[in-house]
């Protein structure tokens, strides 16, 4: 080790080199003076009787500036010299050790050294406070890391923001506000998202006029949530808009969200029942198709449920599908449902709410409510059958011929 003048400072790298080559030649007093870590010794009052030389190149300090004239909690900031009073010293007192404390120490020049602190407090044989001892460790990286992550989180946070604004702005987009005025016949909608509603889902439903007393309604549910699903969502409803004004059946309709979607890049496939509704001589006729999707119910006036559709291929997921159309006539006095899979496969905590569970809310209801209480009064169980936490999106449509 080569001979320095007193007080004369080394790196950290020289430091970390002596302490090295102390711990070979196994010299006490070189190991202290060399550690990896500063060691500071004070007395219970807190002053400083012994630094080793490895605190003082953290610091800057020469050792007759501390040694017998400063307290270690004169070197804090004055929130760290506050922290020490409030939380340190009490804690050795009641403990006799204190371990990972996250402090700044004022170097010589005024910069700040971040610091993880231990200390101990040893005591004579009558448990009276003899010294206390204090290993320092620089914390720069550590802290910076520290700060770092902070940083990431608040990105994150951020972004997270701003994907729940964008979901919420797409899901405006993909459900219509409110349905429109449609003369003879009443029409009521509700919508619920699952969980807290962040994600934009997958269900929609539209409701559009093609001309003089001949409008088409439309429900789907795409498979899964989140952007991707609500580009397809997009796609659908307007592609059915688009196909509605060249193609009277429905079922041909859904024929052609088919082959869009097979042909747009992605894996996604849907369910999808479109209805064209013409009124003729004051009488509305419905002509039903169902791409794999739940088939709408009747609630009639005497009070019994019938479904209307027929089976058919899902829609986007292959090549030749099956699709067809059953017209019938909407009565008035009897109210037609459409509804997505979150309200039979509403799970419970032994069940499905399942089609029984939607028939028993139509007839509890009766055929004499209104529309928007019959779309209400479904939402309103299917919620309740799940204790108020839905674990999918819910859609109905209600029609009715006055």
């Amino acid at each position: 080790m080569a001979d320095r003048a007193p007080g004369e400072q080394v790196s950290s790298e020289e430091a970390t080199e002596q302490f090295y080559a102390a711990l070979l030649d196994n010299d006490p007093a070189a190991l202290y003076e060399r550690a990896p870590c500063g060691y500071v010794s004070c007395t219970p009052e807190g002053t400083i009787i012994q630094a080793n030389q490895t605190f003082l190149t953290l610091t800057g300090y020469d050792r007759q500036e501390v040694v017998g004239r400063r307290t270690f909690a004169s070197l804090l900031t004055g929130g760290g010299r506050i922290y020490h009073e409030t939380h340190y010293a009490p804690m050795l007192q009641m403990h006799g050790m204190a371990r990972e404390i996250a402090l700044d120490v004022v170097r010589a020049d005024g910069t700040r050294l971040p610091a993880l602190v231990n200390s101990v407090l040893e005591r004579n044989d009558d448990g009276a406070p003899v010294v206390i001892r204090t290993a320092v460790f620089d914390a720069t990286e550590r802290r910076s890391y520290e700060r770092e992550l902070v940083r990431a989180k608040e990105r994150a946070e951020a972004s997270e923001a701003r994907a729940r604004l964008l979901s919420q702005t797409l899901q405006g987009t993909l459900i219509p506000p409110a349905p429109p005025v449609i003369p003879g016949l009443d029409i009521a909608t509700v919508y619920r998202p699952a969980g807290s509603g962040d994600e934009v889902g997958g269900d929609f439903y539209d409701v559009f006029e093609i001309g003089d007393d001949d409008w088409v309604v439309t429900i789907g549910d795409v498979l899964g949530k989140g952007v991707e699903a609500a580009i397809v969502t997009a796609l659908a409803r307007h592609t059915i808009r688009a196909s509605c004004v060249r193609l009277t059946s429905p079922a041909d309709v859904l024929g052609d969200l088919n082959k869009v979607l097979l042909h747009h890049p992605t894996d996604r496939f849907c369910t999808v029942t479109v209805l064209r509704l013409r009124r003729a001589d004051g009488h509305w006729t419905v002509t039903v198709s169902c791409g794999g999707h739940p088939f709408p119910f009747v609630l009639h006036q005497n009070g019994t449920v019938t479904a209307v559709g027929r089976a058919g291929s899902l829609i986007g997921a292959l090549d030749e599908v099956h699709h067809h159309d059953v017209t019938t006539e909407l009565v008035p006095g009897a109210s037609l449902v459409l509804y997505t899979d979150g309200v039979t496969e509403a799970r419970g905590t032994e069940r499905f709410f399942g089609e029984a569970g939607l028939l028993r809310t139509m007839k509890k209801i009766g055929p004499g409510a209104s529309v928007a209480t019959l779309a209400e009064g479904i939402l309103t169980d299917v919620v309740a059958f799940q204790d108020g936490h839905p674990r999918d999106d819910i859609a109905v449509v209600v029609l009715a011929a006055r």
